[in-house]
């Protein structure tokens, strides 16, 4: 049995469109491109995604770094401000006061 004969008893299956061999080397360079390929299809979307997410999270970290400085420059130039902000978050008070924290959360 030869070669030539194995392949025509095949081939008689296969569509004819899927005969060509243009479209098979098209088929097969879309299936390298999609699954085994280094940069894949499959990888650049998994890349645009991080990437996505990292865009993301940096426009929230510089939201928060314009809040903080905010925060910042508002307790070095007011006492006041300074006072305010060492109660609410370091409950720290006077001498002769006594402070009460009532937890809200539930």
């Amino acid at each position: 049995m030869s070669t030539f004969s194995f392949l025509g008893r095949i081939t008689k299956y296969i569509p004819a469109p899927l005969r060509n061999k243009y479209v098979f080397v098209t088929a097969l360079f879309v299936v390298w491109m999609f699954i085994f390929d280094r940069n894949s299809i499959w990888s650049q979307y998994k890349l645009q995604t991080t990437l996505t997410e990292l865009k993301q999270n940096k426009k929230y970290f510089e939201q928060e770094i314009k809040k903080d400085s905010e925060t910042q420059r508002d307790l070095f130039t007011d006492d006041k401000s300074i006072e305010k902000f060492a109660r609410e978050h370091h409950l720290m008070k006077k001498k002769d006061e006594v402070i009460f924290v009532f937890d809200t959360q539930k």
